[in-house]
């Protein structure tokens, strides 16, 4: 699991058919001091997160799988809780 910002939404006329029914976001995952790395990806979104909240990312597709409760759609990434609260001072991350 990654930690990550939502900073967009998909919007699609047409999706698989197996992706209809799931809200999908756009990802940018943090760093221990919060900021962006790397390209920002597409993510499933099981937890109903809005852009700008800081989320788990489920990067495991067997788990996304039992997450959504659908064993027919293939995923990769999935957003599966919106994190409240970070606290870490071992070497930063306090949000």
């Amino acid at each position: 699991m990654r930690i990550a910002r939502v900073v967009g939404n998909v919007v699609s006329t047409i999706k698989e058919e197996t992706h209809c029914s799931y809200k999908l976001m756009i990802i940018e995952y943090l760093d221990q001091s919060g900021k962006a790395v790397g390209v920002r990806q597409i993510a499933f979104d099981a937890a109903n997160a809005g852009i700008g909240d800081i989320v788990l990312i489920n990067v495991d597709g067997g788990a996304a799988k039992d997450i959504l409760k659908d064993k027919d759609v293939i995923i990769d990434q999935t957003i599966c809780g919106v994190i409240d609260h970070i606290s870490y001072d071992g070497e930063k991350l306090i949000f």
